[in-house]
């Protein structure tokens, strides 16, 4: 972000559209006021000013989650708020709202430290933190969410709460999986692991392949220990000069591991991988941690739109492998992505501090992301639909997209307990439900007197 845009932004002023663009534009708003917070000072100021012009807050670091609309909203862009602490005896870091794990990683990894990052370092660190977040070490330590130790949040007040275990249960409990529903977070305290590198990479495989992929994919992973973390990623690869020569303009299944065990236990395990048949491109490797980010290899810089929607599964049987291959595979006519990403592991134990993460039953995950064009949007919902035989009737936050803001598809989410929860903690710290530009989780409605 330009270091001239002014702290606060209106329609037609200079900075304004900057301020208001995230990296994915599946949905473009026109917020009332743009305020680019430096500090927390500054997100105090703008939750008052909603609250003072009766206006709904939005939050934005990176805008790779783009939900409801914020038209005529105040919108906090925390991009500048991208301070990280390293405390490196207690194996602890210190994220503010708007840092991506790419500048966590660079604090922490010259220690041997990893804290529960995303797939890409681009993305923010406090929204996916929110929202779960299920990454390349969860498998083996739970949830990013199950590892937040403390965090600092404005609520609808705009009072700056200190909420932990101790002090502000509940808020603790529904803002680690609730998404912003609650407040703005300025700064979270993240437990960091003694990961210092991983055996991880790719195996892309030419879409005649796809299905012996998945199959073998599909059984690979019974025996896959929780070090390991893997998904198989299908995609129709632009020609375009930033795609590597073997995988331009072709379809490719492109199996990702991350193993973070010992190098030799992971070479033996991704050996059978490898064996499918003839692989297009072999990143598999030893690589530090820092360089994480290589594995899924996302897009990083260039704006797009993708409308994403994802399904947890129960288990991914041959039927399943072969709905997938059939509507998202080389010869399915719409052109989407799709991932099956291996749940399971740590994530199906409950945290030591509880929180209201969803899911937690899953084996496996489906993401599809598609450009707004019919035939893909009816494609991708074809594949959704005929999977939900094997669904759990789950989804997860951090992989919804515009779609998904409705309120059954906000429940889908969460545990129907949790849920009624989460809405009775909303009636308590935000009963006008300024918060409510995302999956939004409304408050209760007021009891009504019978006389």
């Amino acid at each position: 972000m330009s270091t001239d845009i002014p702290p606060t932004c209106r329609p037609g002023q200079p900075g304004y559209d900057e301020a208001r663009l995230g990296l994915n534009r599946a949905v473009e708003s026109r917020p009332d006021r743009v305020v680019v917070a430096r500090d927390e000072q500054d997100v105090v100021a703008a939750v008052r000013l909603a609250g003072a012009r009766k206006r709904p807050l939005a939050v934005m670091a990176t805008g790779h989650g783009p939900s409801r609309s914020a038209d005529g909203a105040v919108l906090v862009n925390t991009g500048r708020m991208d301070g990280v602490e390293v405390d490196v005896p207690g194996a602890t870091a210190w994220i503010e709202a708007g840092a991506r794990w790419q500048g966590v990683l660079e604090r922490t990894t010259p220690h041997g430290l990893a804290p529960l990052n995303g797939a890409s370092p681009n993305v923010g660190a406090v929204g996916y933190l929110v929202g779960g977040g299920a990454g390349l070490l969860g498998r083996r330590f739970g949830f990013a969410a199950d590892h937040v130790r403390r965090l600092r949040l404005v609520t609808a007040d705009g009072r700056v709460r200190e909420v932990t275990a101790e002090d502000e249960p509940d808020l603790f409990w529904a803002v680690r999986g609730g998404n912003d529903n609650f407040g703005l977070v300025v700064g979270m305290e993240i437990d960091l692991f003694p990961v210092s590198r991983l055996y991880g990479g790719g195996l892309y495989f030419a879409g005649e392949a796809t299905a012996d992929v998945l199959r073998a994919y599909a059984e690979w992973t019974r025996q896959a220990p929780e070090e390991m973390a893997s998904s198989v990623l299908l995609v129709r690869n632009p020609d375009v000069p930033d795609v590597p020569d073997p995988l331009r303009g072709r379809f490719i299944a492109h199996i990702r591991i991350a193993y973070s065990g010992d190098v030799a236990d992971g070479e033996r395990l991704v050996r059978p991988l490898r064996e499918i048949g003839p692989v297009v491109l072999d990143t598999v490797r030893v690589m530090p941690y820092a360089e994480v980010g290589t594995i899924h290899h996302d897009p990083t810089s260039v704006p797009y739109r993708a409308y994403d929607r994802n399904v947890l599964l129960s288990d991914l049987t041959r039927d399943v492998v072969d709905t997938v291959v059939a509507t998202a595979g080389p010869g399915a006519e719409a052109s989407f992505v799709t991932e099956l990403r291996h749940f399971g592991g740590a994530y199906a134990r409950p945290p030591k501090v509880g929180n209201c993460v969803g899911g937690r039953d899953a084996a496996f995950s489906v993401f599809t992301g598609a450009v707004p064009e019919p035939r893909n949007l009816r494609g991708r919902d074809e594949l959704l639909a005929r999977l939900r035989p094997w669904s759990t009737g789950e989804t997860h936050v951090n992989f919804a997209g515009v779609e998904d803001t409705g309120p059954d598809r906000v429940r889908a989410a969460y545990a129907p307990a949790d849920f009624e929860r989460l809405r009775t903690i909303k009636s308590r710290y935000d009963p006008d439900n300024m918060f409510r530009v995302n999956f939004n989780i409304p408050p209760q409605e007021p009891a009504r007197n019978p006389g």
